[in-house]
């Protein structure tokens, strides 16, 4: 499923291989070898590529087929929104929907690592 994606969001983005490979910081054929499914990125490129194509981890490895879709249930949103008794008070609103995105890309990380691990 991840090389699918991978394939059609380059595309739809209308970009070619080399541009994404620029952007992750590696060659053209090592990003090649994930379109073709032949490799699979460690955790700090798949963030990169969903961030590059704005879309979740979830979405790229195939949990989910919303590409802006949370992976996180509503429920859990309120989970993140008490952040375990920190003060966040003094942080706007907009870095407080950041800080969510970076806990959420987490979840997703230890999700997607287990799910890996399964497959061992």
């Amino acid at each position: 499923m991840f090389s699918v994606r991978l394939t059609y969001l380059r595309k739809k983005k209308n970009v070619t291989q080399q541009k994404v490979a620029d952007y992750l910081g590696i060659t053209r054929p090592a990003y090649t070898a994930y379109e073709q499914g032949k490799r699979q990125p460690d955790y700090e490129t798949l963030t990169k590529i969903a961030d590059f194509f704005d879309v979740t981890v979830d979405y790229l490895i195939g949990r989910t087929d919303d590409p802006q879709g949370d992976s996180i249930k509503e429920d859990d949103d309120k989970v993140l929104d008490g952040f375990w008794g920190y003060d966040l008070k003094g942080l706007s609103e907009e870095e407080i929907q950041e800080l969510k995105r970076q806990i959420r890309k987490e979840i997703e990380f230890y999700l997607w690592q287990k799910e890996q691990d399964a497959r061992k």
